[in-house]
């Protein structure tokens, strides 16, 4: 249960107070003074404003997360996911695309392609846009 509000938390709250509220793992690993705007600047990503709902924001933390590799944000965001009412199966296609990503990029680099031809080819792939 606490797993879900932390959750809602974040996804509805963009407040100062929500420092006060925060779980014991950001209020023993942060810095005391800085924790409520960071708090707030996590939360606000949840906000009234926000443009995601919350269960793609979290897939794409999930998705951030397998990539950084981080068990703990892995763990936390494909909870949050859940929660939010993301399936198994778009939790499973969100690290999936998240892994190609990561593919195509090391492919890219690591052959030194040319960054010009690439976007000239992706814009027009968008028809020129």
């Amino acid at each position: 249960m606490k797993t879900f509000q932390f959750a809602a938390v974040l996804a509805l709250a963009g407040t100062a107070a929500l420092g006060q509220d925060a779980p014991r793992f950001f209020a023993e690993t942060y810095p005391s003074h800085a924790l409520g705007p960071a708090m707030q600047w996590y939360g606000s990503l949840g906000g009234e404003g926000a443009e995601l709902d919350s269960a793609t924001r979290e897939l794409v933390m999930l998705g951030a997360a397998a990539q950084i590799p981080c068990d703990y944000c892995v763990y936390a965001h494909a909870k949050n996911a859940r929660a939010a009412g993301a399936t198994e199966a778009q939790i499973k296609e969100a690290v999936a695309a998240a892994a190609a990503v990561r593919m195509w990029s090391t492919v890219l680099n690591g052959m030194s392609y040319d960054y010009t031809a690439f976007t000239e080819e992706i814009d027009q792939m968008h028809g020129g846009q």
